[in-house]
């Protein structure tokens, strides 16, 4: 079965979303961990992130969110983040903190593979990763390896990018780590189109926005991507 990673914000209803989107097939919860800078992020992630800041959700609200969700699913949990966050509060801290609030592994956007090597996390990998970087990331990354399919920002698009079927295998020729494939994965089609190259999909952006709609919009929109998938 093709993996489904759901991506939300930290808020306040966060916990009542994750709960509602596992209702719906999603195997993994990616929580964000609002910065003022996410240089990886859309306009609509980015408007999420300001208005979480906005709403006093700093790394230690964060935490204690991540907590709450765990209390209430039974999937693997991976905080996303920027490096800058993980400065300010302290790596070993961040690290130890959040596996003690329930993650199951990490997400650092702007931190590229050789960095710290001892933080253990997902690492990240684009199109214009070269194959000694694929090589190296595959190597290091904490469970899967996630593969972004265009150069740019996250957010939803019309079409599935046309530079995934290279990049994957490309990754299938370095190693034998699972690939799920994310940004500009917004539609069923696409996903299951996504899931056709790959292991999984992480939806982020148009989830966020199904999720300003409440537990049951979420809810419908991951089912939505879960039959896609297993129809694939």
């Amino acid at each position: 079965m093709k993996a489904l990673v759901v991506y939300l914000m930290s808020e306040p209803e966060t916990p009542e979303l994750a709960e509602a989107a596992v209702e719906g097939g999603a195997d993994i919860v990616e929580l964000g961990f609002p910065f003022s800078d996410p240089l990886a992020d859309g306009p609509v992630i980015r408007a999420a992130a300001e208005r979480a800041l906005g709403r006093g959700m700093r790394t230690r609200a964060c935490l204690d969110c991540l907590a709450e969700v765990r209390a209430r699913v039974d999937v693997p949990l991976v905080p996303m983040t920027y490096a800058s966050l993980l400065e300010a509060y302290g790596w070993e801290r961040f690290a130890e903190d959040s596996r003690a609030a329930g993650a199951s592994s990490l997400i650092v956007a702007d931190l590229p593979a050789g960095a710290r090597p001892d933080l253990r996390r997902i690492q990240l990998v684009a199109p214009t990763s070269t194959d000694e970087r694929l090589r190296v990331a595959a190597k290091e990354t904490d469970g899967w390896l996630y593969l972004v399919t265009l150069t740019g920002t996250t957010g939803a698009r019309t079409e599935l990018s046309t530079t995934l079927a290279g990049l994957a295998a490309r990754a299938r020729e370095v190693s034998d780590v699972p690939l799920y494939a994310g940004f500009g994965i917004s539609t069923p089609e696409q996903a299951r189109a996504a899931g056709d190259l790959t292991d999984g999909v992480v939806v982020g952006s148009r989830a966020v926005q199904a999720a300003e709609q409440g537990p049951a919009a979420l809810r419908d929109y991951v089912r939505s991507l879960r039959i896609a998938l297993d129809a694939g």
